[in-house]
């Protein structure tokens, strides 16, 4: 994990927040669900009732690329050495833009209360942009590591979900700030906000091949439409 601060100048991302924050309470698809840290009805060898299992619970909402309208982000997303930069650093041979019309950007915020809740990402990576940061919470906890391919550390799950693992760390980022995080082995959550300012956030969708969509079912379940 990495962060560039100062990836967007003050003014720019200001006026982003300015912009987005009308829309997001207007416009926005509201994703709640319950869910386990892996996204998954059931894992083989584990129990229903295990407490690797528990549920946890997300609410979020959402504004898709076609909400964005003329957005300062969709340059940023598309600009072609962001794209190399990021190849770079992870040492991959390319990555491409999305051409999902609704995922390729999202721009999520979470209210008072609110969380994306402990989970392990199915994504090799992601990249986000913070727009807006709440007066207090909002932050970001991860526990590095947690997992490998050969070893799924149940045990580790339970405690960092039982909040007994002094090895998570909590992070804060200010706006402007670009983020890029490898999440598959590493449980992460973001904390409730505190206080009547939202925490806006920018999703970039990179892919190591051209012409990445989702299914329409996987639109609908996201954000409750398929186009």
């Amino acid at each position: 994990m990495f962060d560039l601060e100062g990836f967007v100048r003050p003014a720019v991302i200001a006026a982003c927040a300015e912009e987005l924050r009308p829309r997001m309470a207007t416009e926005s698809f509201t994703h709640q669900r319950w869910h386990n840290v892996y996204f998954r009805p059931e894992v083989p060898g584990l129990a229903a009732d295990h407490p690797a299992l528990h549920p946890v619970k997300t609410v979020h909402h959402t504004l898709c690329a076609d909400q964005l309208g003329n957005s300062a982000l969709k340059p940023i997303y598309e600009w072609p050495a962001l794209a190399r930069f990021l190849a770079t650093v992870l040492r991959l041979p390319e990555l491409h833009t999305m051409e999902d019309p609704l995922a390729s950007i999202n721009v999520i915020t979470y209210r008072a209360g609110e969380t994306l809740n402990w989970h392990f990402d199915r994504s090799q990576f992601t990249t986000t942009l913070l727009i807006q940061a709440p007066e207090a919470g909002g932050e970001f906890q991860y526990r590095s590591d947690l997992r490998s391919e050969n070893d799924p550390n149940y045990d580790g799950v339970v405690r960092v979900l039982r909040g007994e693992d002094p090895a998570v760390r909590t992070r804060g980022v200010t706006p402007g700030t670009l983020n890029v995080f490898k999440g598959r082995n590493t449980l992460h959550r973001v904390t409730p906000p505190v206080g009547p300012r939202e925490r806006l956030i920018a999703i970039f969708s990179y892919y190591e091949r051209s012409g990445v969509r989702f299914s329409a079912e996987e639109r609908l379940g996201f954000y409750g439409r398929a186009d």
